[in-house]
C-alpha cells in the first residue's frame, strides 16, 4: 500500500508536526502603534517651538520614532503562514553529514522549530529551484558560502490541513477516497473526450509532464526546422499577393491563417514587378512596436529594404509633430477612458467635417487647431451627431465629462503656447489622429518633411480591427490615385474596444467606401490543430464563421494545470522549461500573464530557478530569439512562439466577457506547437466551458 510508503509517512509526520508547533505557537500581533503615534504627535508640535539647540535631538527623536513606526506596520501587513496550507514544496539538504529540512510556501516563519521560507525571497529557496534530487550544490547564502547534496526534492498539495499528493523522483502519491497509492509519472487525463483539445490537471497533477511532449512523454516535435515561409504559401493567398497593384485588397482571416504573410509577399511581389514600391513611399503600417520590429526583420529577408515600417502611434506623432509644431512634442496616455472612447468613435470623422463646414476660417495650421479644439469640447455638436449616427452611445453626462476633460487640457495647452512653460501640456495621443484629420479637411493634404504633398504609392495595414475610422481616413487620404492599399485584420483578435470597430461593413461605411469586397483565409498554418480547436471555443459566441479553420498540422493537447500557489507553479514550469531548452535549445517559449505584478513575479522565480535565456519584456521589446520570454497578455497581438504558457488565466482576471474572451483567443493562437495554462485560483468560466464542450 502507498500509505505504508517511506516518502508518504515522512511527509505526512511533517506536516502534522508543523500543523502542531502553529497551533502552539500562533502569530502574535505586534504591539499597538498609538503609543508611538501619539509621541510623534507631540514631537511635531515641540518642533516649532524648540530652542535652536534642542532641534537636532527633537528630529534624531522623531526620525527613530517614525522607523519604529513603519516596522510595526510593514509587520503587520507581512503575509503570515497559512495553517490550511503552510507551504507547498519540502527540499532535505545534507551538509557535512548532518541532514536539515526547509519548507517553502508563501511566508516566512523561522521561529520554535520551525523552518517556513517565502519562495520569493529566502536565499536558500534558490537552491530547490536551481537544483535536482540527488545533485551537489555550492551557493553563496548571504554573506555565507554553503555546499552539500540535495537528498530529497519533493513538491506537495496541501488543502485545508491535509496532505493530498506527493510528487517526488521517486514517484507520484495521491491521497484519494480509498487511501494512498501511487501513480506513473504522467499526468492524469481529467476531462475532455477522445481527440478533444483541452486537458486539466488538479492541483498536484503536474508530476512528469514536459513541454514538447505528449500525455504519454513522448516528444512530438523532432524536427525543429521550418521551411521557408514562401515556400508554404497556397493559392488562395498567391491570388492575393499578385492583385492589382491599384484599389483595395482587404484580408480577413482567422489567427495564423497567413494575412500578415500576404501583406509582406504583396509589398515583395509589387517591388519586383516595378522597383520604385521598394521605397519610403511604401508604408507597412502595425499597431505595435512588438509587431512593427518583426515585420521589419522579415520584409529585407523578401528583397524589400526601402520600405517603411512603423507603428501607428509613432506615424501619427512624427506627423503631428510636424504639422503643429507650436504644440508641445508631449503625448500623454493617461486619458480618461471616456474620452478615450469619444475621441477614438467613428462619429469623430463626421464632428470635424460639421465644424470644418460651419466655421468660415482660413487654411492654416492655426485655424486646424481650433478646430480640433472646437470639436473636442462642443457638447451641443457632439451630441448632434452622436444623436444622429450612434444614438445611445454616450449619456449627457458622459459627453460632459469628455469634452471637459478636453477644455481643461485645451487651456493648458494655449497657456504654453502663449509661453507658459510651468504648466504641464501635452497632448493625448489619442488627439493625434484628429488634429490631422483637422488638417486635411482645413488646408489639405499632409505635408512630407520637404512640406511637398505626402503621397505613398502603396499602404498596408496590419490588425486593422484595431484603428479607429479616424485613423485609417487620415491614412487613406495620404495615397496616392491609384488607391493602393492592403488591410489585414480578425475582427475575433479585437481588443481595443474604443476603436469603434463592429463589422467589417460599418468599418467601410464609416469611411465612405461602401462596397470594398472582403477575401477571408481558411485555412490556419500557426497553431496545431488542438490549439485552434481550443481557441475557437474560447471564443464561443463570438465566432463568425460556423465552419472551423483547417488545419494542417496535428500536436499534443493543451493542457491546463492547477496549483495552490504560484511558487508551486514556478518551481513545475522551471523544471519543464530547463528540461525543454536542453532538448530544444532553438526553442521559443513565452510565458503571458494577465498583469505587470505576475510577470514579476513569475521572472523572479524563474530567474531563481536559473531558467536560461530568460528575459522580462515590459515594453514590447522582443527580441525573437530563442528562449523563455515573460510579458502580458496584451503585448503579443500578431506575434508567435513555439510553445505557450499562460499564467492565471482565472475568473477574476478573465470574467466572461467579450474582450477576455478576445484576449484569452489572442494568447492561445501565439502559440505554433504546445499550449500550456497554469492556474492557481479559480479558472474562468471560458475556461471550464471550453472544457465541457470538448
Amino acid at each position: 500500500m502507498a500509505e505504508e510508503h517511506p516518502i508518504v509517512r515522512e511527509e505526512v509526520g511533517h506536516l502534522r508536526r508543523v500543523a502542531t508547533l502553529l497551533e502552539e505557537n500562533p502569530y502574535q500581533l505586534p504591539p499597538s502603534e498609538k503609543p508611538i503615534v501619539e509621541e510623534l504627535l507631540r514631537l511635531r508640535e515641540e518642533l516649532p517651538k524648540a530652542k535652536e539647540e534642542d532641534k537636532g535631538a527633537l528630529l534624531m527623536q522623531y526620525d527613530q520614532a517614525h522607523n519604529l513606526l513603519v516596522q510595526l506596520r510593514e509587520a503587520r501587513e507581512r503575509p503570515q503562514v497559512d495553517p490550511g496550507c503552510p507551504y507547498f514544496a519540502h527540499v532535505c539538504l545534507e551538509e557535512e553529514g548532518r541532514q536539515r529540512h526547509v519548507f517553502l510556501g508563501k511566508a516566512t516563519r523561522i521561529d520554535n522549530g520551525l523552518r517556513i521560507v517565502d519562495w520569493r525571497n529566502a536565499p536558500i529557496s534558490r537552491i530547490f529551484y536551481r537544483y535536482q534530487q540527488g545533485e551537489e550544490y555550492e551557493e553563496e547564502l548571504g554573506d555565507r558560502y554553503v555546499e552539500g547534496r540535495v537528498r530529497s526534492r519533493r513538491t506537495l498539495t496541501i488543502e485545508r490541513g491535509e496532505l493530498e499528493r506527493v510528487d517526488s523522483p521517486e514517484g507520484t502519491f495521491v491521497h484519494g477516497d480509498t487511501g494512498w497509492e501511487l501513480r506513473a509519472r504522467e499526468s492524469t487525463r481529467l476531462a475532455g473526450g477522445q481527440g478533444a483539445a483541452l486537458r486539466a490537471h488538479a492541483a498536484g497533477e503536474s508530476a512528469g509532464r514536459r513541454l514538447g511532449t505528449d500525455l504519454e512523454g513522448n516528444r512530438r516535435r523532432r524536427d525543429k526546422r521550418l521551411p521557408d515561409i514562401a515556400g508554404l504559401i497556397d493559392a488562395e493567398q498567391f491570388e492575393l499577393i499578385t492583385r492589382p497593384r491599384s484599389g483595395f485588397v482587404v484580408i480577413r482571416g482567422t489567427a495564423g491563417s497567413g494575412k500578415t504573410t500576404v501583406a509582406l509577399h504583396r509589398i515583395a511581389w509589387m517591388a519586383f514587378e516595378d522597383p520604385s514600391y521598394d521605397s519610403p513611399q511604401t508604408l507597412f503600417l502595425v499597431f505595435s512596436r512588438a509587431l512593427k520590429d518583426y515585420v521589419g526583420h522579415v520584409l529585407p529577408a523578401l528583397g524589400v529594404s526601402g520600405a517603411v515600417v512603423m507603428d501607428f502611434r509613432s506615424w501619427s506623432h512624427q506627423a503631428r509633430t510636424r504639422h503643429f509644431p507650436m504644440l508641445p512634442k508631449n503625448a500623454r496616455e493617461t486619458t480618461p477612458a471616456v474620452a478615450v472612447r469619444l475621441k477614438q468613435h467613428p462619429a469623430m470623422l463626421e464632428v470635424l467635417r460639421e465644424q470644418v463646414r460651419r466655421v468660415d476660417g482660413e487654411s492654416t495650421a492655426d485655424q486646424a487647431l481650433d478646430d480640433w479644439m472646437s470639436a473636442v469640447t462642443g457638447v451641443d455638436l457632439l451630441a448632434e451627431v452622436l444623436d444622429r449616427r450612434d444614438p445611445g452611445a454616450f449619456t449627457r453626462a458622459e459627453l460632459e465629462k469628455a469634452a471637459q476633460w478636453s477644455h481643461d487640457r485645451a487651456q493648458e495647452l494655449m497657456a504654453w503656447i502663449e509661453g507658459d512653460r510651468e504648466v504641464e501640456a501635452a497632448i493625448d495621443v489619442e488627439d493625434e489622429p484628429l488634429l490631422l484629420r483637422a488638417w486635411q479637411l482645413r488646408v489639405g493634404p499632409l505635408r512630407n518633411a520637404k512640406k511637398r504633398p505626402l503621397r505613398y504609392k502603396h499602404l498596408a495595414i496590419d490588425e486593422v480591427q484595431d484603428f479607429s475610422p479616424t485613423e485609417v481616413r487620415v491614412l487613406l487620404d495620404c495615397l496616392d490615385e491609384k488607391q493602393s492599399i492592403t488591410l489585414a485584420g480578425d475582427t475575433q483578435q479585437h481588443v481595443m474596444q474604443e476603436s469603434g470597430f463592429t463589422s467589417w461593413a460599418d468599418f467601410f461605411r464609416h469611411l465612405g467606401v461602401e462596397g470594398t469586397s472582403v477575401d477571408t483565409l481558411r485555412i490556419s498554418y500557426r497553431s496545431a490543430a488542438p490549439i485552434v480547436d481550443l481557441a475557437m471555443r474560447l471564443l464561443g459566441p463570438l465566432r463568425e464563421d460556423d465552419e472551423m479553420p483547417v488545419v494542417t498540422r496535428s500536436g499534443p493537447p493543451v493542457e491546463l494545470f492547477r496549483f495552490t500557489d504560484h511558487g508551486a507553479a514556478v518551481a513545475f514550469l522551471a523544471d519543464a522549461l530547463k528540461e525543454l531548452l536542453r532538448a530544444e535549445p532553438m526553442a521559443s517559449v513565452v510565458l503571458l500573464t494577465p498583469d505587470q505584478n505576475l510577470s514579476g513575479v513569475y521572472t523572479a522565480g524563474l530567474r531563481a530557478g536559473e531558467v536560461p535565456r530568460l528575459r522580462r519584456v515590459s515594453q514590447q521589446d522582443f527580441t525573437f530569439a530563442p528562449g523563455v520570454e515573460v510579458t502580458e497578455l496584451d503585448q503579443v497581438k500578431g506575434l508567435e512562439f513555439d510553445y505557450v504558457v499562460l499564467i492565471e488565466p482565472s475568473a477574476a482576471h478573465f470574467p466572461d466577457t467579450a474582450a477576455a474572451r478576445r484576449l484569452l483567443h489572442v494568447g492561445a493562437t501565439r502559440a505554433v506547437h504546445q499550449l500550456w495554462m497554469t492556474c492557481v485560483a479559480e479558472p474562468s468560466t471560458i475556461l471550464t466551458e471550453a472544457l465541457t464542450t470538448g
